[in-house]
């Protein structure tokens, strides 16, 4: 049985980790998921792209063997961590090219309106680890790069994800 790594791609609000749990559930994959991780290891610390940045690159290096050895076990695994930049996405095909397994890219992509009704409507729930507001969303969108087949990844774009908070 060969494994499967999935990855996903989508802005702040797009539903992301919504699709990480129904492909959990379809499909028996473990979860990995960033935001539960960097709230848990750095808590307080997050206030800015830079301390992101600084922290998840930390959570990577950390963990990418375990998803490795994962794949390779045949334990399909979504890593429900922002594949939205070009170097992002390496690092992830990377992960399933040395398990030898692999990577499907699920791009999320409703509009920013809807995206940012999600973020508030999240954010006044209170059971997400971070508040996010406008600008957090506009300087995290303005680094967002469309995925393209060249980069590896067979790639199943959703033009709107079901959210509990839509």
């Amino acid at each position: 049985m060969t494994a499967t790594l999935h990855v996903l791609c989508g802005k702040i609000g797009a539903g992301k980790s919504t699709l990480a749990k129904r492909l959990a559930a379809e499909t028996g994959a473990i979860v990995i998921g960033e935001d539960h991780w960097l709230s848990t290891l750095y808590p307080a610390e997050i206030a800015d792209l830079a301390d992101y940045i600084r922290a998840s690159e930390r959570l990577r290096r950390a963990i990418a063997s375990l998803i490795v050895e994962l794949l390779t076990r045949g334990q399909d695994v979504v890593l429900d961590f922002p594949a939205n930049t070009v170097v992002g996405r390496a690092w992830m095909l990377g992960l399933a090219q040395d398990a030898g397994v692999p990577a499907t890219l699920h791009f999320l992509d409703p509009p920013d309106d809807v995206c940012r009704a999600r973020m508030h409507a999240r954010n006044a729930s209170g059971e997400h680890p971070y508040q996010v507001d406008d600008a957090t969303f506009d300087t995290f969108g303005a680094h967002f790069v469309v995925p393209v087949a060249e980069e590896g990844f067979v790639i199943v774009r959703t033009s709107s994800a079901r959210s509990r908070f839509s």
